[in-house]
């Protein structure tokens, strides 16, 4: 069960930076070109809120079923020289990805709750770029010192 959930993971980083980088691309060409908020910009909105509500469910069942983490929880911070995968995956990219899903969700309710066109986009440039950067920082990409993982997970 938990490759599965790895693979569902894995294909789901994709849908949340095609959608995040989608959204943010209409919110600012929306901005810049002083555009009325349209119903696909909401959708937009919409659709990336809950593909990384998708994703953050995916990424809490794998928290807890996790053999790096659970080495973390076993052996603790002391114990660990430098930052390991069971550091990285039970502090860094838990605490990380938890803070853009909060980001996101904040974003999309405030901007949801604005009338006027541009404070919409603001709204949505604003949280969803910041959630964008630190997602970007914390995926274990196959190039980053902290934590090596495949681009796209097979069985």
């Amino acid at each position: 069960m938990f490759s599965i959930l790895l693979i569902c993971h894995s294909v789901t980083r994709w849908l949340v930076l095609i959608s995040l980088g989608t959204t943010i691309y209409r919110s600012a060409t929306g901005l810049l070109n002083k555009k009325h908020f349209t119903k696909k910009d909401d959708q937009c909105r919409h659709w990336t809120a809950t593909i990384i509500h998708i994703q953050f469910i995916f990424g809490m069942v794998m928290y807890f079923k996790s053999p790096a983490v659970a080495r973390f929880h076993m052996t603790g911070l002391e114990a660990t020289r430098g930052i390991t995968d069971s550091v990285f995956f039970g502090i860094i990219h838990i605490s990380m990805m938890l803070t853009a899903v909060i980001l996101v969700t904040l974003g999309s309710a405030f901007a949801k709750r604005y009338t006027e066109d541009d404070k919409k986009y603001k709204t949505i440039l604003l949280y969803f770029g910041i959630a964008l950067l630190i997602i970007l920082a914390a995926i274990p990409w196959p190039f980053s010192p902290l934590a090596q993982r495949p681009l796209i997970r097979t069985l």
